[in-house]
């Protein structure tokens, strides 16, 4: 089980740009690849759960790295560039996402790259993001291009709270400080967490693992393809989505107090949930993201084992 860590807001300010204006968060600290040959589209779409194949210059997608089991090793943002097919995916599961490219690459004319430390993320968040940058993406998610920021070459992605900019490493701190010229505001991960938190996005080795499953975590909509040719563990998943039922979805929790992540939750004496990211947002309170059983639905009210603390299921987004 990976370490968690509780968001707690204390910096209103700062929610606020990141929630009526525009905040700026570093997120170097993921793990990037690249992918490129004349066969990497084929390869990747044999690899992951979503249509790569069907990915053209400027457009991008989610998929997941799934075990033949159809639990997830990774959540990885697809980017299709001239060039080549650009992942993006949290530093926990790049290890497990590097192996399985170098592991399955033979037969296919591909070559593997890694990014991670030439290249740096710096993420816009807020309805201003648009603002800050003189040529942004367009309005899809995962859209992108290349472009200049104060004279510094850089690529541009939509993500669902804002603007991604991805650029040389050491061009990072002269392009975080145009950004910051620009109207930008600089956040603490906490507060980007809890917009995370609010808009219901799991985050891999916090909310979801190894042991979870696409369905279960809600995002196999907008990861998962039911109609593309075979993959590593498409079996499993189809089989769930036609067939099957999880037993456990990804919910949200009101809490009547901020509890540690991993704190167990009961319903009628039975653990059903563990508490996944916590935080205490401006907005909403003490809120969490949690894989809860299907027997508690929304509107249980789940407690401790102590009865010290309780939650209450709740549909997300908040």
């Amino acid at each position: 089980m990976y370490a968690r860590s509780v968001a707690v807001v204390t910096f209103d300010p700062q929610y606020r740009a990141a929630t009526e204006a525009v905040a700026l968060l570093d997120r170097s600290a993921r793990g990037r690849l690249a992918v490129s040959g004349p066969q990497a589209a084929e390869f990747l779409d044999s690899l992951l759960s979503n249509d790569i194949a069907g990915l053209r210059p400027g457009a991008g997608i989610e998929a997941t790295l799934l075990t033949h089991k159809g639990r997830m090793l990774a959540e990885v943002r697809v980017l299709c560039t001239e060039d080549e097919l650009a992942l993006d995916t949290e530093r926990v599961s790049l290890q497990a996402l590097f192996d399985a490219l170098q592991r399955f690459r033979v037969g296919y004319d591909v070559d593997v790259h890694k990014r991670t430390l030439a290249l740096g993320l710096l993420s816009l968040i807020g309805p201003g993001s648009d603002g800050a940058l003189t040529d942004p993406p367009g309005p899809a998610e995962h859209a992108h291009h290349g472009t200049t920021l104060d004279g510094r070459a850089v690529r541009v992605i939509r993500s669902d709270v804002g603007i991604d900019v991805l650029c040389e490493s050491e061009e990072a701190t002269a392009v975080s400080a145009a950004l910051e010229r620009a109207g930008a505001v600089e956040i603490e991960e906490a507060v980007a967490e809890a917009i995370r938190i609010e808009h219901g996005r799991p985050r891999f080795g916090v909310d979801i693992d190894e042991d979870t499953m696409p369905e279960e975590a809600g995002i196999h909509e907008r990861s998962v393809s039911y109609s593309k040719g075979c993959y590593i563990g498409q079996e499993t998943v189809a089989r769930l989505h036609w067939k099957g039922r999880p037993n456990r979805h990804l919910r949200g929790l009101r809490l009547s107090e901020p509890l540690a992540p991993g704190t167990p939750l009961l319903l009628g004496g039975r653990q059903v949930a563990v508490v996944g990211s916590v935080t205490t947002s401006p907005r909403l309170g003490p809120i969490a993201l949690a894989l809860v059983r299907r027997e508690a639905e929304a509107g249980a009210l789940l407690a401790t084992a102590d009865g010290a603390s309780h939650a209450t299921v709740v549909d997300l987004p908040f």
